[in-house]
């Protein structure tokens, strides 16, 4: 980062003595300071202007002119090569491949744009808090909305202030409900390109943003950003009740719900409540699902999608796709592995309990183990005074006093409340069917 900022500096360094503005060489810095000398400048906010072309086009941001309308879908843009710009969307070729993840563009410009996100380059630094950016027009944002606490356009309908004239046309459509930018795998409409480009990697599988710490990949780079305050340890939301921290305010009002006796979460099909939105997903999958289920046809458990069973008849077949690179020994899941570097290669290690000598990786994970030192169990059940150190086992408990039955023998199609019960019922079952 060092390194990028100082070249950044140094081609930048020819600096406008009006408006601090820098540029990589004299020749360009001439022709900028024409335009504070320029006879044409703009009424409605006194910007100046090389030539009467700019001030004409600049000039439509605040008469919201488009003249340059998509013959396809009938957008509409305030300068000319912004339609041929767009006119791509509309083809289907993608000439420009990226050599380390597939993904393929329209334009050199956004594959060699994009390629910044592999190689972690950030050339584009803002001046004034030293933030970095992989795009320019990122960093004009970023000056944009962050310093200059400039909001020229205002929504004629709530009257919000926004800084960018693209950033009120995207707001405008959460007022009509217009929705430009459809899926092409499931027709899915949004709003934004950019919730398009979000949605759009939950079918390819793409996840660009990888965690420096543990390797875990995201879709996006907030999710990210999320995830990393687990390594970081900053937990500033903490449980009134048992005082769990969190990283995150959502996390914490999740966790409260495990205090509290309240079903917010209502199936509209059967009326039944649930704590947590989890729960009740897991409701709908398992007693009003349709599809028909997929069971392990070794010890009967069942599964509502073929990926958890894949992963789960790894336990019966032997097949360990995960492998360490520090010795010759692989693992069936990923999360034993991570265990298995942290514990003998060191791995990873964030913190280490000061009792027993335990390394972990996950703020969360050394808590939960903390709290079996000291004996305390945060997690009561509802519906008796028994209380629990993790969510999981409390989850798990709670099946006790429902009707829920998730385990289901392949043979005789009985289902049961444990997996204990089912995996003792199906060995019975297989020896009396032969």
């Amino acid at each position: 980062m060092n390194d990028q900022k100082k070249r950044c500096s140094e081609e930048n360094q020819f600096a406008c003595t009006q408006c601090k503005k820098r540029f990589h060489n004299r020749l360009c810095l001439m022709s900028h300071m024409n335009i504070h000398s320029s006879k044409y400048k703009c009424t409605e906010c006194g910007k100046c202007f090389q030539n009467n072309n700019n001030l004409t086009t600049h000039r439509r941001i605040h008469s919201g002119e488009k003249p340059f309308e998509c013959t396809t879908c009938g957008k509409r843009f305030r300068q000319s090569s912004h339609l041929y710009s767009h006119s791509t969307v509309h083809s289907s070729e993608k000439p420009f491949e990226c050599t380390v993840c597939g993904k393929r563009f329209r334009e050199s410009g956004s594959l060699k744009m994009h390629s910044r996100i592999h190689r972690g380059d950030k050339p584009f630094e803002c001046l004034v808090c030293g933030r970095a950016f992989n795009q320019s027009s990122n960093l004009g944002t970023h000056m944009k909305r962050v310093h200059s606490g400039d909001k020229p356009y205002k929504c004629r309908v709530c009257d919000k202030a926004l800084s960018q004239s693209g950033d009120l046309s995207s707001h405008m459509r959460f007022h009509t409900g217009d929705k430009p930018y459809k899926c092409h795998v499931c027709n899915k409409a949004f709003s934004t390109s950019q919730n398009l480009t979000y949605h759009v990697r939950t079918h390819t599988g793409e996840k660009p943003f990888e965690c420096t710490v543990c390797g875990k990949r995201f879709t996006q780079s907030s999710n990210l950003t999320s995830h990393s305050k687990v390594h970081s340890g900053v937990r500033p939301y903490k449980c009134h009740v048992c005082g769990k921290a969190f990283s995150r305010s959502g996390s914490l009002n999740e966790h409260v719900k495990v205090h509290s006796d309240e079903k917010q979460h209502r199936c509209s099909l059967c009326g039944k409540s649930f704590k947590h939105e989890s729960g009740l997903k897991q409701h709908k999958r398992s007693a009003h699902n349709d599809s028909e289920p997929f069971p392990c046809p070794v010890c009967g458990t069942v599964f509502t999608a073929t990926g958890e069973l894949k992963r789960h008849v790894r336990s019966h077949v032997g097949t360990k796709p995960f492998s360490c690179s520090h010795c010759t020994l692989s693992y069936a899941y990923r999360s034993v592995l991570k265990q298995h570097l942290l514990t003998s290669h060191n791995e990873h290690t964030l913190l280490i309990c000061d009792i027993c000598l335990t390394r972990f990786s996950d703020r969360a994970d050394y808590d939960r183990h903390v709290l079996r030192h000291q004996g305390m169990k945060p997690y009561v059940c509802s519906e008796c005074p028994k209380r629990f150190w993790t969510a999981r086992r409390l989850r798990q408990h709670q099946l006790v006093h429902s009707d829920f039955k998730q385990f289901c023998c392949f043979f005789c199609s009985k289902y049961f409340k444990s997996k204990g019960n089912v995996v003792t019922h199906f060995s019975k079952c297989r020896e009396r069917l032969g």
